[in-house]
């Protein structure tokens, strides 16, 4: 067993340490690597100290970036060395080292155990002078047996030595939706509770707490503390039901980790990663649960952030006696386990009752409590006698409540416009950094979405790193020049106006049979030279504005309004644009007035369509989210509605992807060789 290739479990033979593997690599020794030390087991159930202080740190790591992510975390392990009270653990979140959206770049960035804690040994003896220790968790890549593993690391540093107390491996890989976790990495298939200095814990990665069995086995195995490190990105605009701000999804978050320290009487410590990649934010919002299901901690969203908790022993105590659902769940388990031994062997399991009796003794012939007949039948005139009794029974009158029908859909398009504005703000933020810009630069066409656009951008990035271009043509309505000024003098952003008349007629003189659809492509491709032309002039990167309702109707100029490499709209219907556009206070001319790509004169959106946004915005949230043209026929939309929405979406899929490239080699990019686009 070698250093880079730890395996939990192995003990540490006397006087073998990190320090000694370091030196002896510094020599240039080719001594044999030794094992990591690790702790032994005490059994699975061991005394957690009086209290312990904990701090979660919300991270945000620099994507596919393992160096850095590292150097970095020594800024936080001496930030946390100078904390009053100084936490005694830390934990970070799932794929902290590297970022989570990495397909094929998982191989790039994963790393033995032993080489991360290693790692971490160093950064903590140059960030820490006195050495005093400190557990630290976090999620990473781990490479493992010749196999790569999403993984969560448990290790105490500081000391003479680290010692590492755990790794578990992500046990559930999602791949499912944005998810494709199982083609990039292997499963774990263990979930085990770990002794610490201060008591016993357990690491769930992610989707390992969806599943209730989890949590459930993590407290049968002694589990004090349970820590569910994630990087689930966030989703869901509408407000949450529990009136706290904050996407959806996060929402469902809070409440697995509620769940599962109520129900178990432990502590949960639920850790996300903060910052975006590839337009996919994640929220923080972190939390911790109490052993009654309280909420201890919530940390901010979207920053970064180290948020500290004491946790008292003495609640676990108190929460257990109170509801001692674990102690019963211990009792029980031997029986439960039988019967799910019988399920997998698929025994099947005869039903068995005692029969009728008179008196409510046993009948003839049925001895209580063993086996019961199983054809058993009444005697005859049994059902006579019973008739004679008395009269037929009238109906008590009890109160019946009855719930209303089901209503299926798809989920409402009501959004939290605050909420709203700021995971967009964070969005542009996080994506200029990421990409090494801090002004931007974006098309103003007197419309409601650059306007909207426009104004998250001053938000996010300040009214003069924004720069909006006015590029009218020769036959643009007045009305668009005026209300594009309208927000460029309300916000004080930077502007300029470049006619593309001479542009657009220079090539079209070639061309004089070119029809008025054909005309406004060029008009919008010309707009897009412009836009990245400013864009190396003000050293300000692109940013795009068409809206979700536009992009599934394809009422776009493919490599024009698509072609900005960001877009804070591009999830947003319109009828959402609207409402956020009031939110900001963007000017009511410009959010009343009828939507135009004003490239051919009278032109509208909804003329062009046949129908209105509202009712094209319903129809295409029932079929993005998986209902069949049949299904949105039957809630208020005409047949020729559905059919004009649904045909629109499903002839322009090429018009939302990238070129098609003929597959020649098991290399394909895109195909095979895949990394995403912020990697």
């Amino acid at each position: 067993m070698r250093l880079g290739d730890y395996l939990p479990g192995f003990t540490r033979p006397a006087g073998l340490c990190i320090e000694r593997c370091r030196k002896e690599e510094q020599s240039g020794s080719k001594g044999p690597l030794r094992p990591l030390p690790a702790q032994m087991a005490r059994g699975n159930f061991s005394v957690m100290h009086q209290s312990v202080h904990l701090a979660i740190v919300q991270f945000k790591p620099r994507k596919g970036d393992y160096k850095s992510n590292l150097a970095k975390l020594g800024g936080v392990f001496a930030q946390l060395d100078a904390l009053t009270p100084r936490p005694e653990v830390a934990f970070l979140p799932e794929a902290a080292m590297s970022g989570y959206f990495l397909e094929g770049g998982v191989r790039d960035q994963a790393v033995t155990a032993g080489t991360l804690v290693r790692d971490l040994d160093t950064q903590y003896r140059a960030a820490v002078p006195s050495l005093e220790p400190m557990d630290v968790g976090l999620g990473f890549y781990e490479i493992w047996n010749n196999s790569i593993y999403n993984s969560a690391l448990y290790v105490t540093l500081g000391g003479e030595s680290p010692i590492v107390r755990h790794v578990h491996r992500k046990v559930f890989l999602p791949t499912y939706g944005l998810f494709d976790e199982e083609r990039f990495v292997d499963r774990g298939f263990e979930i085990r509770a770990f002794d610490t200095s201060w008591g016993r814990a357990a690491m769930l990665v992610c989707e390992d707490a969806w599943h209730s069995l989890s949590g459930t086995i993590a407290a049968l195995d002694g589990a004090q503390m349970i820590f569910i490190p994630s990087a689930s990105p966030a989703r869901g605009l509408q407000p949450r039901t529990d009136e706290i701000s904050g996407p959806a999804n996060l929402e469902r978050w809070e409440r697995l980790a509620r769940d599962i320290a109520s129900e178990h009487g432990v502590f949960t410590g639920l850790v996300h990663l903060v910052g975006s990649e590839g337009g996919k934010t994640f929220p923080g919002g972190s939390v911790v649960a109490g052993p009654r299901g309280d909420v201890k901690l919530r940390a901010p969203l979207w920053e970064e952030s180290i948020a500290t908790v004491t946790l008292d022993t003495a609640e676990l105590t108190r929460a257990r006696v109170e509801l001692p659902l674990l102690t019963d769940l211990q009792t029980m388990l031997p029986h439960l386990v039988k019967t799910i031994g019988k399920i997998q062997v698929n025994e099947e399991v005869p039903l068995d009752y005692d029969p009728a009796s008179a008196n409510g003794t046993a009948a003839v012939g049925i001895v209580s409590g063993q086996p019961s007949r199983r054809e058993w039948k009444p005697e005859a005139g049994a059902a006579a006698e019973h008739e004679a009794v008395g009269s037929r029974p009238h109906p008590t009158g009890i109160k019946v409540i009855s719930a209303p029908a089901s209503v299926m859909g798809p989920p409402s398009l009501e959004i939290d416009a605050a909420f709203t504005t700021d995971w967009l703000v964070s969005f542009l933020r996080e994506e200029l950094r990421l990409r090494g810009f801090t002004r931007g630069v974006l098309g103003l066409s007197g419309g409601v979405d650059s306007a909207v656009t426009a104004y998250l951008a001053a938000k996010a990035l300040g009214p003069s790193n924004v720069v909006g271009v006015r590029m009218p043509y020769r036959t643009s309505s007045p009305d668009s020049l005026r209300h594009a000024q309208q927000v460029i003098d309300a916000l004080g952003i930077q502007s300029r106006t470049i006619d593309i008349s001479d542009a657009v007629d220079g090539y079209l003189a070639n061309e004089p049979d070119a029809s008025p659809g054909r005309r406004g492509n060029v008009m919008a491709r010309t707009r897009m030279i412009v836009l990245f032309d400013q864009s190396e002039r003000e050293k300000a990167l692109p940013l795009g504005t068409g809206n979700k309702t536009e992009r599934l109707l394809g009422y776009f100029t493919w490599h024009a309004d698509d072609s900005p490499p960001i877009n804070p709209l591009g999830d947003l219907f319109k009828s959402q644009v609207w409402v956020l556009a009031r939110y900001l206070g963007v000017p009511d001319e410009i959010v009343s007035k009828p939507a135009s790509a004003d490239l051919i004169e009278g032109q509208t959106d909804e003329g062009d369509f046949g129908i209105s946004y509202a009712r094209a915005d319903e129809i295409l949230n029932w079929l993005v989210n998986g209902y069949s043209a049949a299904d949105v026929e039957g809630h208020g939309f005409s047949r020729a509605e559905v059919e004009l929405v649904y045909n629109r979406l499903s002839r322009t899929h090429w018009k939302r992807r990238l070129q098609t490239v003929a597959m020649l080699s098991s290399s394909a990019i895109g195909e095979t060789y895949l990394r995403p686009v912020d990697y």
